[in-house]
């Protein structure tokens, strides 16, 4: 056993003691902190601590003898390396599907035992859900303790990086406008009270922005909107007096962090609370008094931060167009220093990319940490070169870059393919089923209102007709220089809801892939915006503006795949492409890019 895994079987022993003294038989861990962030601050990652596996997407559960993670498609290979020798079972689930371990739970507790989560990091929804199980199966649920207190001694503080106005104009709406939107929201459900903890929804609400969660703009902090005024509770000292005076002159009022839970306990017995029981921890719902009526909805702020004014998309655009230009010259050196025959690493691509990224001017930090995968590392969605296991990108095949930064007029997330060398014919044939997947979503019109994943099969149907599929989504919204990863709408194989519908507005991926497992991967990622295009008699329709500006490698395309539309398409993406990004362009960055957008 090396010293990682002799490192989590000394802790897993740790939390096994702990469990015993309470008599305690299992422990959840979920992937989640106060807030339910996709992204964790350091004090939160305690999964990653106790089983050393990094994805971002995985649940934890310990018993007295066993221990088992669960995670979905984009995650296998990376957890089956993380987790080697630890002693715990990678348990494979679908994407989509966050309840599997919930069986596992009931099939390995006995009547009349226990098993404990921390209720302040997870999801009323999912503990809801968690208590049915468990109580159907005679097991009894604590969610009283934080055992990671008490076995985690070096356990890291809460970030205290400061938080910053997001100003005008990359921020065209007034967070008075936008508070008395969120309260007209309240007063159609009746609410007199609002309760939010997603990081997003407040950094929206109240145009701050901060430094608390890796790659995502956010800070740590709770809000309660009442009709008249506002109380966020962030801790003390992240904002400067200037800042807290131009927040109560918005009716917004600053408390510590630490006190939301009591806010909530000292409601008084008029109020109507609304509540996302999707964005609320367990632990912060049990404080609301049981005479408080609660209802439970999706955060208004969550729907209205989906849907981007115009304003904001044409900073949007802008953003893009720095975007493209950076890869662009990133490109044209990539190609550059390849034919010279310098030794070029994943770790290289991601130095060069991201340097050529903070040249321009509104950059703020990337949007995700950039996956540079080679050959087989591309069949990893969610590769990640490290220092200790990377590839140097050598030979033929196919390199990988997903990529994306964070400008004050838009969050950016693009992914490129790219032939190293000379690509083989299947290599040319997965590239271009990919592409027409890509393709054929990006020119689909349909319904306003229709349910994002109703849209998924449109990009998948050229892959299905092969016999070929991805297992992760196909689309997720995107935040304005916020979570690169938001929602409501998801073009995926989830199970549809009436908030996912696609509005006027959305800032949505389109990224299908196809991967061979050890051999290589292929995903073609653009941004595209939902726009109006047509209303008649059948009601309003809508298309989708691609956004994303950097060329598609047409030396990976068989191109007797593609039917004369596709092959028109490409040519328009290409020719607009060239368009918005020459005149920022000089050098060899120009000529590259005259060179990929040639027609085909």
């Amino acid at each position: 056993m090396d010293t990682r895994t002799s490192t989590v079987a000394l802790r897993l022993e740790r939390v096994r003691e702990a469990l015993r003294q309470r008599g305690i038989d299992a422990l959840l861990v979920p992937p989640g902190d106060p807030h339910l962030s996709e992204y964790l601050p350091e004090r939160w990652q305690a999964r990653q601590w106790l089983s050393g596996f990094t994805g971002s997407a995985g649940t934890l559960v310990v018993t007295r003898d066993k221990a088992a993670l669960f995670t979905d498609f984009r995650y296998w290979t990376q957890a089956e390396a993380e987790l080697a020798g630890s002693g715990i079972a990678l348990e494979r689930i679908p994407t989509g599907a966050p309840v599997h371990h919930l069986a596992w739970i009931t099939r390995e507790m006995a009547r009349g035992q226990t098993v404990a989560v921390d209720g302040q990091v997870i999801g009323l929804a999912s503990a809801q859900a968690l208590r049915t199980a468990l109580d159907a199966a005679g097991v009894t649920l604590r969610t009283d303790l934080d055992i990671f207190d008490e076995v985690w001694p070096e356990r890291p503080a809460l970030p205290s990086g400061p938080v910053y106005e997001h100003l005008a104009p990359h921020a065209p709406t007034p967070r008075a406008a936008k508070l008395a939107q969120v309260r007209a929201a309240m007063q159609g459900h009746g609410a007199t009270q609002h309760f939010i903890s997603s990081l997003d929804d407040i950094a929206w609400l109240l145009n701050l922005r901060g430094s608390d969660v890796p790659c995502n703009p956010v800070f740590l902090a709770h809000a309660l909107v009442a009709a008249d005024q506002a109380t966020l509770f962030i801790g003390h000292g992240k904002l400067t007096p200037e800042l807290i005076s131009r927040l109560a002159a918005d009716g917004v009022h600053v408390a510590p962090y630490d006190q939301a839970a009591a806010a909530l306990a000292g409601l008084p017995a008029t109020a109507v609370l609304l509540l996302d029981p999707k964005r609320i921890t367990l632990g912060l719902r049990e404080r609301v008094p049981a005479a408080v009526r609660v209802v439970e909805a999706i955060n208004p702020s969550t729907l209205a931060k989906s849907r981007k004014s115009d304003a904001e998309a044409v900073h949007v655009r802008e953003s893009m167009v720095q975007d493209g230009a950076a890869m662009c010259e990133f490109y044209a050196w990539f190609e550059s220093a390849m034919a010279r025959g310098e030794r070029i690493t994943e770790l290289t691509v991601d130095e060069h990319l991201s340097a050529a990224r903070a040249r321009q001017p509104d950059l703020r930090g990337m949007s995700f940490p950039t996956i540079a995968g080679f050959n087989a590392n591309g069949a990893m969605p969610h590769y990640r070169a490290t220092p200790d296991s990377h590839a140097v990108v050598e030979g033929d095949g196919l390199l990988l870059i997903d990529s994306g930064g964070q400008y004050l007029g838009g969050t950016t997330d693009i992914t490129r393919v790219w032939a190293i060398g000379t690509p083989s014919a299947a290599m040319k044939r997965d590239f271009t089923l990919v592409l027409k997947g890509t393709l054929a979503l990006s020119r689909a019109r349909f319904p306003r209102g229709t349910l994002s994943p109703m849209l998924d099969a449109i990009a998948r149907a050229p892959l299905w007709a092969e016999g070929l599929d991805y297992g992760h989504g196909t689309g997720h919204g995107v935040g304005y220089f916020l979570n690169v990863h938001e929602g409501p709408q998801s073009i995926s194989k989830a199970v549809p809801e009436p908030t996912m519908a696609m509005e006027p507005g959305m800032v949505t991926s389109i990224e299908p892939g196809l991967y061979r497992v050890g051999q290589w991967g292929v995903r073609i990622e653009n941004l595209v915006l939902a726009v109006p295009a047509a209303s008649n008699e059948f009601g309003e329709f809508l298309d989708f503006e691609t956004l994303s500006l950097c060329p598609i490698d047409t030396r990976c395309i068989e191109r007797s795949l593609l039917r004369d539309d596709d092959i028109e398409w490409l040519n328009a993406y290409h020719r607009v492409v060239r368009e918005r990004l020459a005149p920022r362009l000089v050098g060899d960055a120009l000529m590259w890019l005259n060179e990929r957008t040639l027609p085909i």
